[in-house]
């Protein structure tokens, strides 16, 4: 066991007199069964999910969105993985490491039984490769660069091991090194990587794709000959035979997919749908489970965002008024039946009651925005009642994706047309609007953004991210107090301690108002087919739907029980209608394994 160890950031441990180096995992660790896995899980059937639009790829690396996201992972490993209970490092493609007492050094031994699913080995030639593609200029990579841009190219020391060294010390780079998925260098080596879109022929996770339908589905289909398929790690995950991924442009069509039996679980983001579209025969007798889970999962955010790269949204006082024109108040009362809380921080998850928001809630003022607006020279044609200045109209583009937004976009439309503001709506679908945003060509738009738990502000608002193609800082932001605060936090190893300044640099983010910042649920809302299995917590603790994916089961006797009811007209008994994960998860009923870990 290594002695005196303290957690310094997620996924290893730093010990005391270590010497040149440290080597982990820990001689005691052992591989264990996920803890949040359920004993009574099954293998076989097929998990229908909806997936959003058809994204412009499912390369990951190439298109940065929560569906590829998904897709890519099911495919491809990283060198470590990580518990899903304590968040430290723990192999994945790599068996073991090291790092080096400076902290700049990271090697790499890769497990010798890994195996690419053509049965070829996975060596330190795939890593070097696939890092060496990432940051190829000619590679449109964006934001995937930012990590790994501080290592040198990583040296091949023999087939399996491989070795990052850093230009400088950061509290991420260990989780940089070690977290982007591999590719196979014998498969794509010689093709250009930005035309490597759909085709995945050669894939070492537990997933293969299996069907392509363009724009309307993806199939994935489980690997019986998954190299880690035997590890107690992989012990009642990925238990679906077929998951399949149904594409839609709109999310009310894919409601009614749902309740039609085309998609099997379904998460609400719509309050009114939660309200007034879960009744009826499906709902009442419990052939459809509608379930609230409350866990630890990160949460992002979610805004209107403006391009600060152009005018008039250079101006932070036209960004301002703007933000006073947004009647979030309104819309959450008669759109959204009061079922969100309004947000007022990037960084919502970092404030509680011991350490309270300090930020504003920027109310809907119509007074305020308009003396904002004469302050930014902005005053009244009174032949057209508009605002203008130096002759020029004042009107906002507002470029979107998803018809669902028009019923705020109407509200917000009158709201600023009465202080002389005309709204400008720009329908693109999902690849469209993607291309827009990688080459910052639109005034504002809605976005929503995940989160970690562990905050790293760089990629969204460092200033040197401000131009790069694909990346996450779509407004253009730029703060040199920012990016001060952002150097500082590199070599900052404790998790309070970067905390405490990511809240500095959310005040400094909000004095600015790069998003008109909406609001947010701490609970994950789904609707699911009651043909399932679940683990008691449903989802893991830090998860949200795509938690599914993994740890749910398809349970044959329920789907029998389901058809029998849906054909005679019964009733199925009821599922707990709120899960409080902290609740459950302590509960004596819960997995042998959970208590140990536990304890």
């Amino acid at each position: 066991m290594i002695a005196f160890a303290v957690l310094l950031f997620p996924g290893t441990y730093y010990a005391a007199d270590s010497g040149d180096y440290t080597r982990y995992p820990p001689a005691e660790w052992r591989d264990s069964p996920n803890p949040f896995a359920s004993e009574d899980a099954e293998t076989g059937g097929t998990l229908s999910v909806f997936a959003g639009q058809a994204p412009k790829s499912f390369n990951y690396y190439l298109d940065n969105n929560i569906f590829s996201a998904e897709l890519f992972r099911s495919m491809f490993e990283s060198l470590l993985s990580m518990d899903p209970l304590t968040l430290e490092y723990v192999p994945g493609l790599a068996r073991r490491w090291t790092i080096s007492a400076d902290k700049k050094t990271f090697t790499f031994e890769i497990d010798p039984a890994a195996r690419w699913s053509d049965g070829t080995p996975v060596t330190a030639h795939d890593v070097a490769w696939t890092f060496r593609t990432i940051l190829d200029p000619a590679s449109m990579t964006g934001i995937h660069k930012v990590s790994l841009e501080t290592f040198a190219p990583p040296e091949v020391l023999d087939d399996l091991t491989v070795r990052f060294k850093a230009s400088d010390v950061h509290w991420r780079n260990l989780g940089a090194a070690g977290g982007f998925q591999i590719m196979p260098r014998h498969t794509y080596e010689g093709v250009d990587f930005n035309t490597l879109n759909t085709d995945f022929p050669v894939v070492s996770g537990p997933y293969r794709i299996s069907r392509v339908e363009e724009g309307i589905r993806v199939e994935l289909s489980r690997r019986d000959d998954y190299w880690a398929l035997d590890r107690p790690a992989s012990r009642n995950l990925g238990n679906f035979a077929v998951l399949s991924f149904r594409f839609y442009a709109e999310r009310e069509n894919a409601f009614e997919a749902f309740r039609r039996g085309h998609i099997d679980i379904y998460p609400v983001y719509t309050a009114r749908l939660w309200a007034n579209a879960t009744r009826g025969e499906r709902f009442d007798k419990n052939w459809i489970v509608k379930q609230e889970v409350v866990n630890h999962q990160p949460q992002g955010f979610q805004g209107f965002a403006m391009n600060m790269r152009r005018a008039p949204f250079d101006d932070p006082l036209v960004r301002r008024a703007l933000a006073h024109l947004l009647d979030r108040e309104r819309m959450n009362r008669t759109l959204m039946f009061d079922q969100y809380v309004m947000q007022r921080s990037y960084f919502e998850d970092l404030y509680d009651a011991n350490t309270p928001n300090p930020n504003e809630l920027i109310a809907f003022d119509k007074e305020a925005a308009r003396r904002l607006l004469r302050k930014a020279g902005w005053n009244t044609n009174p032949q057209t009642g508009m605002l203008e200045k130096d002759g020029q109209p004042l009107i906002v583009r507002f470029l979107t994706r998803d018809p669902s937004t028009d019923r705020f976009l109407a509200i917000f439309a009158n709201d600023l047309l009465d202080v002389g503001i005309g709204l400008e709506i720009d329908r693109k679908d999902w690849a469209a609007w993607s291309r827009d945003m990688n080459n910052f060509h639109f005034d504002m738009t809605w976005a929503a953004w995940g989160a970690s738990v562990f905050k790293d502000p760089e990629g969204m608002w460092a200033a040197k991210e401000a131009e790069r193609e694909g990346g996450n800082n779509i407004t253009g932001f730029k703060c040199d107090e920012v990016d001060r605060l952002i150097e500082e936090l590199r070599t900052i190893f404790n998790v309070t301690e970067r905390h405490a300044i990511c809240r500095r640099i959310d005040e400094l983010i909000v004095a600015q108002t790069p998003y008109i910042l909406l609001w947010n649920s701490p609970s994950t809302r789904l609707l699911y087919w009651n043909r399932f299995g679940t683990p008691p917590t449903v989802l893991g603790k830090y998860g949200r739907e795509n938690s599914a994916n993994w740890l749910w089961w398809y349970d044959y006797f329920g789907a029998g029980a389901l058809t029998d009811a849906m054909t005679g007209g019964s009733y199925l008994p009821p599922r707990q209608a709120v899960i409080d994960f902290d609740a459950v998860f302590t509960n004596p009923m819960i997995t042998p394994a959970a208590k140990q870990v536990i304890k």
